[in-house]
């Protein structure tokens, strides 16, 4: 049987914010999906580390899971604790920092790819 999702149990009640550790001076990732429509990753920031200013192809949901962050999109910061959430738009230059360490969920959805109809 072909499983869609990876790195993770399946039939198993999970705590969701332990599917990722903090690790000294590192921002720690775990890919559960990645194909040409979706990309569902855990991170784990430790204080001070940072995923530089970029842009993606898909709008990313983040989901703060614990601790505190802060998201800069187009040049504007904003600030996010546990339980809250932000969308990065597609095309948009944006970084994560963690002023403290904290665990977020990302999920992003690529827009639909055009076939070629020749």
């Amino acid at each position: 049987m072909k499983k869609n999702l990876k790195n993770i149990d399946f039939s198993t009640v999970l705590p969701f914010v332990e599917q990722t550790n903090y690790l000294p001076g590192q921002v720690v990732s775990k890919t559960l999906a990645q194909n040409e429509a979706v990309s569902l990753t855990l991170f784990a920031f430790d204080k001070g580390e940072e995923i530089s200013t970029h842009a993606s192809e898909g709008d990313a949901l983040v989901l703060l899971l614990d601790g505190a962050g802060e998201v800069t999109i187009n040049n504007e910061t904003f600030q996010l604790k546990t339980g809250d959430s932000i969308v990065m738009p597609a095309g948009q230059p944006h970084s994560v920092y963690a002023p403290e360490r904290f665990k977020m969920f990302l999920i992003v959805v690529f827009p639909k790819r055009e076939e070629n109809l020749e």
